[in-house]
């Protein structure tokens, strides 16, 4: 006969560090979308009410600049939407791009050399590895990409998005903008944890991850699937989903565009935002599959990397000094 009286076994540990990750992640969406209203307020009182004060003085400059480029397209949505969003894409996507080629090919400024992430700028034994890496880019950039735009072109129309006209507000923009964060960081997250599966991994990710020290030019370098899966989708879902205007979605695309080439470029700068979740994942190819973080600390796929001194470099950097002089990794074993 068993005892009415027999202890209670503890929580499962496992259950306890879940719920632990779970409340984090929380505080941290609520973190980020917390300073997301603070700034869209601070902004609504007083960014906008200069801005709109300098566009009534010069007689709204940003909507007659917009509806010059609207008649130099000959006031075709057609050609807005998907020639327009090319050009754009194109620009800043290699005008971003090429100055950090040119860091990599001629290690010129030497000064900005010191902030490399992990190895000096491309070895000799990867410069054959960049030309392909080029023509793998460029191909995504047409032959996947240009098809895509025709084809999201008429499913925006569909969906009611603005081609001319008047130009959006900039409160509204600041909540598209939260709303095109969050979007990508779901979709984004999932189909590049699903890329690691060890049925996909070694057929398309793994083009993705032969570069082990990634450069800016890799952001897009992955097989066509995935091109479309990851890179072009998550992006995208957001301006679809909000009915937004095509400047909205050409500012978004640009912002994504420099935020990816910042992920990928090797070098942690000063004032730009950290690229070291993301260059850990290319070094040990595990942890931080999304964008903002938030879906990592929820499903626990970022506690290698919160364990190393990554993760302690993972901040702003505000002076000169390269963090991995400031916070230097441990000496290896061997070198003991």
């Amino acid at each position: 006969m068993h005892s009415v009286d027999s202890p209670i076994s503890p929580a499962d540990p496992h259950d306890r560090s879940r719920v632990t990750k779970i409340i984090e992640s929380i505080k941290k969406a609520i973190f980020i979308l917390g300073t997301a209203c603070i700034v869209f307020y601070a902004a609504s009182n007083s960014i906008t009410w200069h801005l709109q004060r300098i566009w009534g003085a010069s007689g709204n400059l940003w909507q007659k600049i917009w509806d010059r480029i609207c008649l130099s397209f000959g006031e075709n949505d057609l050609f807005i939407g998907v020639v327009g969003t090319y050009i754009v894409t194109m620009s800043v996507f290699w005008l971003a791009n090429f100055f950090l080629l040119i860091m990599e090919v001629t290690k010129w400024p030497k000064c900005l050399i010191k902030y490399k992430i992990q190895e000096d700028p491309l070895p000799e034994k990867q410069k054959p590895m960049l030309k392909r890496a080029i023509q793998v880019v460029l191909f995504n950039q047409t032959v996947i990409t240009i098809p895509f735009m025709f084809g999201m072109y008429y499913l925006m129309k569909w969906r009611g998005c603005v081609f001319q006209g008047e130009l959006p507000t900039f409160h509204w923009f600041l909540l598209e903008l939260t709303v095109f964060s969050l979007v990508e960081e779901l979709f984004f997250y999932y189909s590049h944890r699903l890329l690691h599966h060890r049925n996909l991994y070694s057929y398309i990710h793994k083009r993705h991850h032969e570069w082990t020290a990634p450069i800016g030019i890799i952001s897009l370098y992955a097989h066509p699937i995935e091109h479309l899966v990851s890179n072009l989708l998550p992006p995208v879902l957001g301006p679809f989903l909000m009915g937004s205007h095509v400047c909205s979605a050409w500012l978004w695309f640009s912002i994504a565009l420099l935020s990816t080439t910042v992920a990928h470029c090797g070098y942690h700068f000063p004032l730009l935002p950290s690229p070291e979740a993301h260059d850990y994942h290319h070094k040990t190819f595990i942890n931080n599959f999304g964008v903002l973080g938030i879906l990592d600390r929820l499903h626990g796929t970022d506690t290698s990397f919160r364990a190393s001194k990554a993760y302690q470099r993972h901040i702003l950097l505000l002076g000169l000094t390269p963090l991995s002089q400031q916070i230097p990794d441990s000496p290896s074993k061997k070198a003991q």
